[in-house]
């Protein structure tokens, strides 16, 4: 797509990536996010390159998904301490910065976090206290946690989460040391949404098969 991009005459392309990517990592969407950012630096156009860690706001998953579960379940568990961090960005201010970057010929490479940093299971309880539901958080291995997703997923008739994606929150590749991009809080979007938040699942499969569906007004 970046060539044939080139060979339409596109001058200059905003790509988004993630957090941390990394050639040589076992985790392929990592790897896979390295080589495509290596691809771009070297197509030979004016390119920007956003890494943004965990979005929120409309059609969110995960944010939701965890308030849903402690809607929904007796407990609630961390993979290991739940001690690896999170950067959360609101999903508009990533895309304003996209559409400004689009104006701008400067070849860059931004770390596009939100203002707060959370571990996971920091996150975790500040959802339940802004939706005002109270559970225990406790520490399981991550392949006993891995598999307790799979039974819900079953449930839900989604994946919930991967092994691999538990390695890369567990490996701390949603966060940087950087200074923030975007300005709206989570804590404030979940207060603004705590009536409305995880009284659904959000299926991330359905959301990839249906791609007619409306989005929710979140």
């Amino acid at each position: 797509m970046f060539s044939a991009a080139k060979d339409e005459g596109v001058t200059r392309i905003v790509h988004v990536s993630i957090t941390n990517p990394d050639s040589t990592s076992a985790l392929p969407y990592f790897r896979g996010k390295a080589e495509l950012e290596s691809t771009l630096k070297g197509l030979g156009i004016s390119y920007c390159i956003l890494r943004p860690t965990v979005l929120f706001g409309k059609e969110d998953v995960l944010i939701n998904n965890i308030a849903w579960s402690l809607r929904h379940l007796p407990i609630m568990g961390v993979f290991g301490k739940g001690d690896y961090r999170l950067q959360p960005i609101y999903v508009d201010d990533l895309a304003q910065t996209a559409v400004q970057k689009v104006n701008e010929y400067r070849d860059e490479v931004v770390e596009a976090i939100g203002p707060e940093t959370f571990t996971y299971r920091e996150l975790v309880a500040s959802i339940g206290r802004a939706i005002s539901v109270k559970r225990p958080i406790i520490a399981v291995p991550p392949i006993v946690g891995y598999w307790s997703c799979r039974l819900v997923g079953l449930f839900v008739g989604d994946v919930v989460i991967t092994y691999e994606e538990i390695k890369g929150l567990m490996d701390d590749r949603l966060y940087v040391d950087a200074p923030p991009l975007g300005t709206t809080r989570l804590t404030d979007w979940i207060d603004r949404h705590r009536d409305t938040l995880g009284r659904s699942y959000t299926s991330e499969m359905a959301r990839r098969v249906d791609r007619t569906s409306q989005y929710r007004s979140n």
